[in-house]
């Protein structure tokens, strides 16, 4: 298979050369024992179905010997042998230099996952020894549908006053992007195949993953049952108990909302869901801000395999479409903030005023974003939704935002508009 280039290269490239050894998680087949294969000198691959079994029987009497090889070192799916966390800690901690080792993994640990405490622990552990990534599912960029010709990192450094690129991406192919997903192989094969990765990804999740996650056994229709209920709440701040009644209404057996949590704490624990935390500016007025958590899938394409949608299906009905590329864009704005030491938040207060994005740097810079699927009249209503928020920051306390976007996904070409200075992006343009 080609390997299509990562924005992660070259963060993993830049972690090496800072830490004795690097952690990529992320949901499977998104790319990450590719993306670490390329800086590798050797490889284990601990669920090599040949070897598994004398690997760990090898982790239990020996791991040292596992660790032998040339640096860097790449321990796939790590997490099989669990040791390997506190092997490497203390090798690291011997070794003069980094760069050592490379863990993949899909899944934390079951005997990290018992215990809340532990796997802070663990963590803890880690620090200034192991750094840690996240590998998601291809943006746009990254699979070539989007040209890239706007830059985040140019918008955040002020360089972007003349900013305009031609979009190529129409509604019918926003619709098949969002229902393929950026898993890597379906970016490489015909639509009509690439298709079906996705619906394999959801039975896969259902079937095997959420049950192997920490040897719980999940019934596997509830499963399905949670992720169409999560799929018809993606974008919102959805308690647990609407999720619960929701999966109710086709559950005949009793379903309590520590049964529901405990299913979707397994599918954050292989990487399907990826919930966006509240933002929490500096105000000019004392304004009550929602703290609650937004609900996301990692990609879109589970949401849509999930629901059984596929790309005629998102045209026929706008609204629907509208909150799955939502979803869509928050998955690639998290990889490109990644590669800018941000994080994307949102945002919302009591009054009911909502700011879909908010893409914050380390250094405290940050842009605030509105999702809008296409269409004058909603990109003019996500450019009044952000200056009203952009007002009533007070920036006595922190910077005033380096730029106001409409992020769309229809629309002829990027630009700036004259009356408020916001811009207006189309995805298919975007880059880090």
């Amino acid at each position: 298979m080609v390997y299509k280039k990562r924005i992660l290269d070259k963060l993993l490239e830049r972690k090496l050369r800072g830490c004795g050894a690097v952690l990529m998680e992320g949901p499977k087949w998104c790319g990450k024992t590719t993306t670490c294969e390329q800086q590798a000198k050797s490889a284990l691959y601990m669920t090599d179905p040949e070897h598994k079994s004398q690997y760990l029987r090898l982790a239990k009497i020996n791991i040292k010997k596992l660790l032998e090889g040339d640096n860097p070192r790449l321990i796939d799916e790590w997490q099989v042998a669990p040791k390997f966390w506190d092997a490497i800690r203390y090798d690291v901690d011997h070794r003069e230099g980094d760069g050592f080792y490379m863990l993949t993994g899909s899944t934390v640990p079951p005997e990290i996952d018992k215990n809340d405490d532990e796997e802070k622990e663990m963590e803890h552990s880690g620090t200034g020894r192991i750094a840690k990534l996240t590998m998601r599912p291809m943006s746009l960029f990254e699979s070539g549908e989007s040209n890239g010709e706007i830059s985040l990192k140019a918008l955040f450094n002020g360089e972007a006053d003349e900013l305009y690129s031609e979009n190529n991406l129409d509604l019918s192919r926003i619709a098949y992007l969002i229902c393929r997903g950026g898993w890597p192989k379906a970016t490489l094969q015909s639509e009509d195949i690439a298709l079906d990765r996705a619906f394999e990804y959801f039975d896969a999740v259902a079937n095997v993953d959420a049950s192997k996650v920490d040897g719980v056994q999940r019934d596997s229709e509830r499963v399905k049952r949670l992720m169409r209920s999560y799929a018809r709440q993606q974008g919102a701040q959805t308690a647990l108990s609407v999720i619960r009644e929701d999966m109710l209404a086709n559950d005949s057996s009793t379903l309590d909302e520590d049964t529901v949590n405990s299913y979707i704490k397994a599918l954050k624990k292989i990487f399907v869901i990826e919930d966006m935390h509240a933002w929490n500016p500096n105000l000019r007025s004392k304004t009550a801000i929602r703290t609650s958590d937004t609900r996301y899938y990692v990609d879109p394409s589970v949401a849509t395999a999930a629901l059984g949608l596929g790309p005629q299906d998102l045209i026929n009905d706008l609204e629907t479409m509208g909150l799955f590329f939502e979803t869509l864009c928050v998955r690639d704005l998290r990889v490109y903030a990644d590669a800018l030491d941000g994080e994307v938040y949102h945002y919302r207060d009591k009054s009911g005023l909502e700011c879909d994005a908010v893409l914050h740097l380390r250094n405290g810079k940050y842009g605030l974003i509105e999702i809008k699927l296409g269409g004058d009249d909603l990109v003019s209503a996500g450019a009044e939704t952000l200056k009203e928020l952009s007002d009533k920051i007070d920036t006595t306390k922190m910077k005033n935002p380096s730029f106001l976007m409409v992020l769309t996904g229809t629309g002829d070409f990027a630009y700036r508009r004259e009356e408020d200075g916001v811009f207006v992006v189309p995805i298919g343009c975007l880059r880090d």
